[in-house]
């Protein structure tokens, strides 16, 4: 292969990779035990499960508590806040992401549309 054709390739090649690696993520929480998240905290029996890094209301409109992430279990995050007996499960893949674009870093996803914690609609994940 040509030089100059290597040099164009390879980086376009790996740009495609780490789309490809993004989409599939897309709508998903990877989360690790520790750390703290942002979560709905109506309770389980509330169907929107909105989850998020930043501070702010839920889709269901209501005001998001921080919790820490005490299991991880394949798609299921346990979190506890304070006040809470124990901790919750949230689901870590949303049907619903804040569609404000890459350079957003809330990070939020539920499990109904809505608003975003940074105001933006979200979108529902493909």
């Amino acid at each position: 292969m040509k030089r100059s054709l290597r040099i164009v390739l390879v980086p376009l090649l790996s740009l495609m990779m780490v789309g490809a690696a993004f989409a599939a993520a897309a709508g998903k929480m990877d989360l690790k035990v520790g750390e703290e998240v942002y979560v709905c905290n109506c309770g389980p029996s509330c169907p929107c499960h909105t989850m998020s890094m930043k501070e702010g209301n839920c889709t269901c409109g209501n005001k998001m508590v921080k919790a820490k992430v005490t299991k991880v279990d394949k798609d299921m995050a346990y979190v506890k806040a304070e006040g809470w007996d124990k901790p919750r499960g949230f689901t870590t893949q949303g049907k619903y992401m804040c569609a404000c674009g890459p350079s957003c870093n809330c990070g939020t996803i539920s499990q109904n549309p809505g608003k975003c914690v940074c105001g933006n609609d979200m979108k529902a994940v493909k």
